[in-house]
């Protein structure tokens, strides 16, 4: 066991309690997360449903179609060849793949690893993208290749689908092999990965969630089945992983990893941004590197990579200077991955922060609810952070009390909250606490609440409890 910062358990204490939360409001279909440290997982959950139809519940051995995840173990697979004196970043594709057009077989392999060799993204036709085609098979592949670029290479970042295809080419020219052998073998299963695959179908027993569509068309959601095929574009959106695994992949390339499928010169390289994306709808613009995805929160930056694949949202990262990793997997078209892993990380971050909780506050914490909805008293250090669990991000700006026993002082506040004003515990006979008076809001659990909603609003609706 690696040895782990005071404030890391509280904050994994609280993670799964906020995000059942989440997946209770939103009515997502299922939610599976992972959070490793240093290389081992310390967090793995999972909620809802594997196949929302069948009731199948979903657990943290099922799998994922992770799409867009493929791109970083392409992309590893390329720098271990580079590392093996196989290949060059600076050698072009018509090096090794014939037939391409003159200004797609001119483009480096750095360039298709980074999205700038001005490829286009999906074809003239990407209905299998919509499920109503297969994915294209490699003489379909190599046909569209054969087109020209839809921009000059090294002028802007401008994803592409067909860029890693071509890149999954290059390795089976190198090796000799399929590209799923070769990078099974010497990238998931040196990596230590016993539940990744580069595509379908997977090995015998294994579990695969399945996809699901949005409610807004049907009022109600369909499931995908999401066991097709990715031929030939494998190399760009094949791999099927649990949560569990991508957290420890991508905790190996970290530049700080004490083991990993890489050496740290080829993880520096990968993980540094090299093109940024001023026209992202992200509130933060997108930056890529080789193959990852590279961004922020709060003063931690992070590098990891995402996936949208017909009815899963995926979304992975690794935080190198807290020797941190977090996956967030979604199955649904919907999904929100994106947000709960920029949660998941909020929830991390403000623990750092403030430390571990003062023992003294332990009977400063849970969930209790008002006709508003549920806040959770959170002790962090020697503050109790009053958070939102209905927020996708609960932590941020959220109220704190300054305690004293069982009084407290709403120490800091937005101004539209109750800054200044009192806090309470209420114990009962027995010396629990029953309640928590928050300023004028008595809070109390929540079953007591749904009982008294109830019996205000439709007298008569419960059953009489008998003696």
């Amino acid at each position: 066991m690696t040895d782990r910062p005071a404030w890391l358990q509280p904050a994994l204490d609280y993670i799964p309690s906020w995000l059942g939360y989440q997946m209770r409001i939103t009515e997502q279909p299922g939610c599976a997360i992972a959070v490793a440290h240093q290389g081992e997982v310390v967090l793995e959950a999972a909620y809802g449903h594997a196949n929302y139809a069948e009731g199948e519940a979903l657990t943290p051995r099922h799998r994922f179609r992770v799409a867009s995840h493929s791109k970083s173990f392409t992309a590893t697979a390329i720098l271990k060849l580079r590392e093996q004196g196989r290949l060059k970043l600076d050698d072009t594709a018509g090096d090794y793949v014939k037939g391409l057009h003159a200004g797609i077989a001119s483009a480096r392999l750095s360039q298709l690893l980074s999205h700038s060799a001005g490829v286009v993204r999906d074809g003239p036709d990407c209905s299998y993208w919509l499920g109503r085609a297969p994915f294209l098979d490699e003489p379909s592949l190599r046909g569209e290749l054969a087109d020209p670029p839809s921009i000059e290479a090294g002028t802007r970042l401008k994803y592409s689908n067909h860029g890693f295809g071509l890149l999954g080419l290059v390795i089976e020219a190198v090796t000799g092999e399929p590209y799923g052998v070769w990078v099974q073998r010497e990238v998931v299963d040196v990596a230590g990965l016993t539940e990744t695959s580069p595509d379908v179908p997977l090995p015998a027993g294994a579990k695969l969630a399945r996809g699901h569509s949005g409610k807004a068309l049907l009022g109600r959601r369909l499931v995908f089945p999401g066991d097709q095929s990715t031929g030939a574009l494998a190399s760009a959106t094949g791999f099927v992983s649990t949560a569990a695994d991508l957290a420890r992949f991508f905790g190996q390339l970290s530049p700080n990893a004490t083991t990993s499928v890489l050496s740290v010169a080829s993880r520096r390289e990968m993980s540094r941004a090299l093109w940024t994306d001023p026209w992202s709808p992200l509130p933060q613009p997108q930056k890529y590197g080789l193959g990852t995805i590279s961004g922020g929160y709060d003063g931690w930056e992070h590098f990891g990579h995402s996936g949208g694949f017909q009815g899963y949202i995926t979304r992975s990262v690794v935080i190198p200077d807290q020797g941190l990793s977090v996956s967030c997997l979604t199955n649904a078209v919907d999904g929100m991955s994106h947000f709960w892993l920029d949660g998941t990380l909020a929830i991390l971050k403000r623990f750092a922060d403030e430390g571990p909780p003062n023992p003294a506050l332990k009977d400063w914490r849970g969930r209790w609810w008002s006709v508003w909805g549920p806040s959770d008293l959170l002790p962090a250090g020697d503050k109790v952070i009053l958070a939102a669990p209905g927020l996708t991000n609960p932590v941020w700006h959220a109220p704190e009390l300054t305690v004293s026993g069982d009084e407290a002082a709403i120490s800091q506040a937005g101004a539209f909250h109750n800054f200044g004003e009192a806090a309470r515990l209420q114990r009962g006979a027995d010396g629990t606490v029953d309640a928590v008076q928050i300023a004028g809001n008595r809070m109390v659990p929540e079953a007591e609440l749904a009982a008294e909603l109830v019996d205000r609003y439709e007298p008569g609706s419960l059953p009489t409890p008998t003696a």
